[in-house]
């Protein structure tokens, strides 16, 4: 009895700490972000202005599919300028299986070949940008604690603060962060702000700086990720979204790797 009742001491402890670390009420918000209406297809035209810590600016164009098919999501993009990447194309397939790891591939036009980008590489920059491959899909929710840290308001719209801290190292390695603060507008549950803790010491703030409602579904028209080391800018990306097309009808076929080689 006496070598029992430690074990279910430790036992008890450990179940409390685990129950204090996720937060039902910033579950239960995350979980009506995850599952917000963003249409059944989406097409838009982005413009990814790429900025260096001198100011100097690089303007890429691209052309951007993605359809829900219930469980997963899948997205397409074509770069169509400069001609330094045209006709590069990336193709991601964002999968709510928690068990699951998201796919993504990449075509690279010199190499005249579809590369897969594997789970270690995830945190690495996408195309030069302060957005990494993990960054292009969703988070998968069962992978991380919620935790409300206060109410607030973002350009006059009330909205909660949010922490996410990853629930294994395989997911704090695979996306680089050590923990996330999610700003959620209360009025249409849109993440319209966030840090990112990086694993290097290095925060990312992200900037949901214009977006409009478009046949009742919200979408974003531009946003921005700034990378920093202190106070110190060291990069920045601003996604502009135009020409955006809701529940137009699009092909499977949009959405195979072979497309990608094909391109536009």
């Amino acid at each position: 009895m006496r070598r029992i009742l430690p074990q279910l001491l430790t036992l008890l402890l450990l179940t409390h700490v685990i129950l204090i670390a996720d937060d039902a009420k910033a579950r239960s918000i995350m979980q009506k972000v995850d599952t917000r209406d963003n249409g059944k297809t989406v097409e838009e035209d982005m413009t990814m202005v790429l900025i260096d810590k001198k100011g100097r600016k690089r303007t890429r164009v691209i052309k951007s599919y993605s359809k829900d098919y219930g469980r997963d999501e899948y997205r397409v993009m074509f770069f169509k300028s400069p001609a330094d990447v045209k006709n590069t194309a990336f193709l991601t397939y964002d999968y709510k299986d928690s068990g699951k790891d998201d796919d993504q591939w990449i075509y690279l036009p010199a190499l005249k070949k579809v590369k897969r980008i594997p789970s270690s590489d995830k945190s690495s920059a996408f195309m030069g940008s302060d957005f990494s491959y993990f960054d292009m899909t969703d988070r998968n929710l069962h992978d991380y604690d919620f935790r409300l840290l206060k109410e607030t308001e973002v350009r006059g719209h009330p909205a909660w603060m949010i922490e996410a801290l990853p629930r294994s190292k395989k997911i704090e390695k695979e996306s680089g962060y050590k923990k996330s603060i999610d700003i959620v507008r209360k009025d249409n549950y849109l993440i319209v702000r966030s840090i990112e803790f990086m694993k290097n010491g290095k925060k990312k703030y992200m900037d949901m700086t214009k977006m409009h409602q478009q046949n009742g579904i919200w979408v974003t028209d531009e946003l921005t990720m700034t990378t920093k080391r202190g106070k110190k800018t060291l990069h920045k990306t601003i996604l502009q979204f135009t020409d955006i097309k809701l529940n137009k009808p699009l092909p499977d076929t949009m959405f195979k790797t072979r497309r990608l080689e094909q391109g536009l």
